[in-house]
């Protein structure tokens, strides 16, 4: 079974700790980025998600939002948890990054 409370890390060396998840699949926690584009000093930041309880397979689908405290941007992440052939769990996710831009001819750098 895969639970995604706990604490996370990938191969850039971002960090994200994942508080209770709570009887309705909502959860919060914190990332810590390991990268960025900004030039602002990179710091801890919020999130807040949801997944799915139950499936046939216990490697739920899940989603969060990360409000970064460095800047004016928004992160999505979208995946699902796995367990590998060793008992690891293991999260494959996929995200997209929105910036705060100053007006609408300027939208379609924003997002990547």
């Amino acid at each position: 079974q895969c639970v995604l409370t706990g604490f996370w890390s990938n191969n850039l060396g971002s960090n994200m700790t994942i508080n209770f998840v709570n009887d309705k699949g909502e959860f919060s926690g914190l990332y810590h980025t390991a990268v960025t584009a900004s030039n602002n000093e990179i710091k801890i930041s919020p999130l807040q998600g949801s997944q799915h309880l139950k499936n046939k397979e216990n490697q739920p689908t899940f989603g969060f939002t990360v409000n970064w405290s460095f800047s004016d941007s928004t992160t999505v992440f979208t995946g699902q948890c796995f367990v590998d052939d060793d008992g690891k769990e293991i999260l494959r996710t996929t995200w997209l990054l929105r910036d705060e831009v100053g007006n609408l001819k300027e939208d379609w750098k924003a997002t990547r």
